[in-house]
């Protein structure tokens, strides 16, 4: 057996995985965006929460993510801060601190939704996170908010 640690796909082979495992869903605007934690590339991630923002893609936004090793700050606390620096309102961004994975995320942000805006206020979610793990951020929010519609960045 051939060693396919070195192995380079085509071109042809990586657009057929990216139409395969990546999804793009058309935007409008939304009640929420939801924006899921992470430590690897908050840059990127607060750059497209705050270009949704201007474009006026959401009016209220979650910021999801607990403390994660090297930090005593949540992810939550790290991207809401970058996020009101470059200009979003700190009173339009909800905080959910606890959440480890994509499970809790959601789980621990729904009571945080419901107490302030009240879960049948919301229509539509925009879903912002890693676009390798892009299906599981709708699918997630499915299962546990059946009812609003979902997007996805």
């Amino acid at each position: 057996m051939q060693d396919r640690s070195l192995r380079i796909p085509s071109d042809d082979e990586i657009a057929a995985i990216n139409a395969q495992h990546l999804i793009e869903t058309p935007l409008k605007p939304a009640d929420l965006l939801f924006v899921f934690g992470t430590r690897v590339d908050v840059a990127e991630r607060v750059d497209a929460a705050v270009r949704l923002w201007r474009d006026g893609l959401a009016r209220w936004s979650i910021v999801s993510g607990g403390v994660t090793p090297g930090d005593h700050r949540s992810e939550c606390e790290i991207i809401k801060a970058a996020m009101v620096a470059r200009g979003v309102p700190a009173e339009r961004i909800l905080e959910e601190h606890r959440a480890q994975n994509t499970g809790e995320n959601v789980i621990f942000s729904l009571p945080v939704i419901d107490a302030a805006l009240g879960l049948s206020n919301v229509g539509s979610v925009i879903c912002l996170g890693n676009s390798g793990t892009a299906r599981r951020y709708p699918m997630t929010l499915h299962r546990h908010w059946p009812e609003v519609g979902k997007m996805l960045v």
